[in-house]
């Protein structure tokens, strides 16, 4: 038995778990988070909801395990002979002992590329503000001819064509055809537009093709097509692929539209609610004309009443009523007539005192006529008359009332009804 000259107290001797935890940490801590590319074989998924294959070239292959946490964010389904791009933790399973890279992420392998291209391109040109909504064109209501950019044997431009025709057939469409697919298309929808732009003989320009995968759809993630449509003296609307796609293009028009089908609403009225509408507003004009029309004529009418009032015909025959009232009013004042009209009151002046004075006068003698019975009722003759006499001293003129007073007076008249006597005291 061969001797290794140490030992066994002086060997590092390793368990296969701890060898293998140890190769495990080592490779963890070496390598970050990777992108690898392959082919998938051996693909698998099992009830747990993990994925479980390898990649491989034409050299190697490694084992590759995806968990359920992560491959529930997958947006397309992997399988056999699909090249994918990876981002994976390099390890280790310590139950076999194999090498592996746990999945965080998986792309298909070509559409992942060009959608980093395109995330890259679009920032850029955001950053540039290419798509700032303050440097997009209006879009003309109604234009009066459309220049569509398109192929022209494809899908879109039968889809435009057919909307237009069906809601505003009058509109122009003139097919401007270019590839919208391969190598080529770019700098031909270029050229396209710098011409159009150039040309000036469309209202607006439609940049159109029909669906298709990312691939498809490439020619419009092109830079150059980004900066012909916004470089363009005539607005561009675009209408790529499906409502889902999104281009660079898109961005950068004055309008998107999701379909061919779409814009075509988009540019074009439609006929038949247009002419409701001219409908309308014509009965609205009418309507308005014909009130504006009463009006004037109501003008008219007070203006001409007030010119034909101020007439010299009308002014004269006016001076003259005024005349004939102002004659009629002299004429009432005239001294004659005043004169007449003075008797007359006088003469019913008179007749009124007259009459007020009889009244008077008989109202007068009634009341004398009365206060005389009442006097006479009260008078001395009366009393004189039924034989009674009144004594009076005579030089006094006072009544004698009393015997008492009858012996101081000397001299005396007795008056009686028809006469007095004059009578002395003798002693």
């Amino acid at each position: 038995m061969e001797s290794t000259g140490t030992s066994e107290s002086e060997r590092e001797i390793f368990s296969p778990s701890m060898l293998v935890r140890l190769a495990r940490d080592l490779l963890e801590d070496t390598f970050p988070l990777i992108w690898v590319e392959g082919e998938i074989s051996n693909f698998s998924r099992p009830a747990s909801g993990h994925l479980y294959f390898s990649l491989k070239d034409a050299q190697a292959q490694v084992r590759c395990a995806m968990f359920k946490t992560r491959s529930a964010y997958l947006r397309f389904k992997p399988a056999d002979g699909q090249r994918v791009l990876a981002r994976a933790r390099v390890s280790l399973y310590e139950a076999r002992g194999e090498f592996q890279l746990i999945v965080e992420h998986l792309e298909e392998a070509g559409e992942g590329a060009l959608l980093r291209a395109f995330e890259q391109l679009k920032a850029k040109l955001a950053a540039e503000g290419l798509f700032d909504a303050a440097r997009k064109q209006p879009i003309p209501k109604l234009p009066r001819r459309i220049g569509v950019i398109t192929s022209p044997t494809g899908a879109a431009i039968r889809d435009v064509l057919s909307v237009i025709a069906r809601r505003f057939p009058l509109v122009e469409v003139e097919i401007l055809p270019v590839p919208v697919q391969g190598k080529e298309a770019p700098p031909a929808i270029v050229a396209m537009l710098n011409a159009a732009s150039k040309a000036k003989r469309h209202d607006v320009l439609l940049l159109t093709r029909g669906g298709g995968s990312l691939e498809d759809l490439w020619a419009f993630n092109d830079e150059a097509v980004a900066r012909a449509i916004r470089a363009s003296a005539i607005p561009v609307v675009s209408a790529i692929g499906h409502e889902v796609d999104f281009t660079i293009a898109d961005f950068a028009a004055d309008l998107r539209a999701p379909t061919p089908s779409a814009a075509a609403e988009l540019l074009v009225p439609d006929a038949g609610e247009t002419l409701r509408r001219l409908r309308r507003e014509r009965t609205q004009l009418e309507q308005l004309l014909r009130r504006r029309l009463q009006g004037a004529a109501q003008r008219v009418d007070q203006a001409y009443t007030r010119l034909r009032a101020q007439h010299p015909r009308a002014r004269l025959r006016l001076g003259g009523e005024r005349l004939a009232q102002l004659h009629a009013r002299l004429q009432s004042q005239h001294p004659r007539i005043r004169l007449g009209q003075n008797r007359e009151q006088l003469q019913a002046l008179r007749r009124r005192l007259h009459a007020t004075t009889v009244r008077h006068l008989q109202s007068s003698t009634l009341r004398l006529s009365e206060l005389a019975r009442t006097l006479n009722a009260v008078s001395p003759l009366a009393t004189l008359q039924r034989g009674y006499a009144i004594v009076l001293e005579r030089d006094g003129g006072y009544v004698v009332r009393t015997a008492e007073q009858a012996r101081t007076v000397e001299r005396f008249d007795v008056s009686f009804a028809d006469g007095s006597v004059p009578l002395r005291r003798d002693d």
